[in-house]
């Protein structure tokens, strides 16, 4: 009898202080971070990704990227990125998901390389060429187009390319821009 007494005593005490801890719904979740891996693993440059889901159809955000080593032929040391997104996808499990077209600007600088090659003579007599890095500022706007996935959880994967055409006409600034990664993140 003290066995059993014990065991109901276990079992309500374990009942009374249990409670189940409401998580949200992945369709209740909004916002989404996320990193570029290829570029970080490539070139030590940071792209850093915030998502708000405004539907399921629909979503803006920004991108921050930072080049971490400024030695590197990457043209871009840092930009901003503001982006809208439109998806396209039958099945709308967990919205904002699959394929998607985005329209985005960008403010980057960085360094282009001169079309030209610098000639100059070495203490020895020998000619010597080196390409010059010329530093630019400029606006862009751009198309891109991925496909994103996620799970029940909330990580998300996602696989992005697109280009940008400059405004402005400094000859020093890249005539096109490319934008692209595949990005790892969470949904939250």
């Amino acid at each position: 009898m003290k066995k059993i007494s014990l065991l109901i005593l276990i079992l309500s005490s374990t009942l009374g202080i249990s409670q189940e801890v409401e998580k949200k719904s992945i369709f209740d979740r909004k916002h989404e971070v996320k990193f570029g891996s290829i570029k970080m693993l490539a070139g030590t440059i940071f792209e850093g990704t915030y998502e708000y889901i405004h539907s399921k159809d629909f979503t803006y955000g920004s991108s921050i990227l930072v080049n971490l080593d400024k030695e590197n032929d990457y043209l871009e040391d840092f930009s901003v990125t503001p982006f809208a997104r439109f998806y396209f996808q039958e099945s709308k499990e967990y919205g904002a998901k699959g394929f998607f077209v985005v329209g985005f600007g960008k403010y980057a600088s960085g360094k282009n390389f001169s079309p030209y090659d610098y000639v100059n003579y070495d203490e020895y007599g020998n000619l010597v060429s080196y390409e010059h890095k010329l530093k630019y500022k400029a606006a862009s706007i751009g198309l891109a187009l991925g496909k994103k996935w996620i799970n029940s959880s909330g990580f998300v994967f996602e696989i992005l390319g697109g280009i940008s055409r400059n405004i402005g006409n400094s000859s020093n600034t890249p005539d096109v821009l490319f934008r692209g990664d595949l990005n790892i993140g969470y949904r939250f």
